[in-house]
């Protein structure tokens, strides 16, 4: 079954906000903060939902930033759902604080180097190595 899923990338001062999963799929990583799509919803107005969810800061200015299917995996046996996940850059007001809620266990603001060394899924790799390539341009 297809699920259709967002998350947001929110950058301040050198560092990306990640939040430690709590459930499947990517339990116990580090991800953008993000989730499933409800009925009727836009994969950027799933992303902002999700984003203010998990972390307590309402973010806006969604822009699609990248893409990713994401067939099963064997390690999410048994759940067999296949993902198509909406990647999108956000803005916030940089006075917000992040409080972890909803179904994250944590987070916390790390560089691109400090995410290399944390468990995360290959989708946030992908993204960090292609904004920090832009940043270098």
């Amino acid at each position: 079954m297809l699920q259709l899923a967002s998350s947001a990338i929110l950058e301040r001062d050198g560092r990306y906000l990640l939040v430690r999963r709590a459930n499947p799929p990517s339990a116990d990583m580090y991800a953008f903060p993000g989730g499933r799509a409800e009925p009727g919803e836009t994969p950027a107005e799933t992303a902002l939902r999700e984003f203010q969810e998990e972390t307590g800061i309402e973010a806006r200015n969604a822009t699609l930033f990248a893409t990713y299917d994401l067939p099963p995996r064997e390690a999410d046996r048994p759940d067999t759902r296949h993902f198509f996940l909406s990647v999108f850059r956000v803005e916030a007001d940089s006075q917000t604080i992040a409080v972890a809620g909803d179904d994250a266990l944590s987070l916390g603001w790390f560089t691109a180097a400090e995410i290399t060394a944390l468990p995360a899924p290959d989708s946030v790799r992908d993204c960090i190595e292609k904004l920090e390539r832009a940043a270098t341009r």
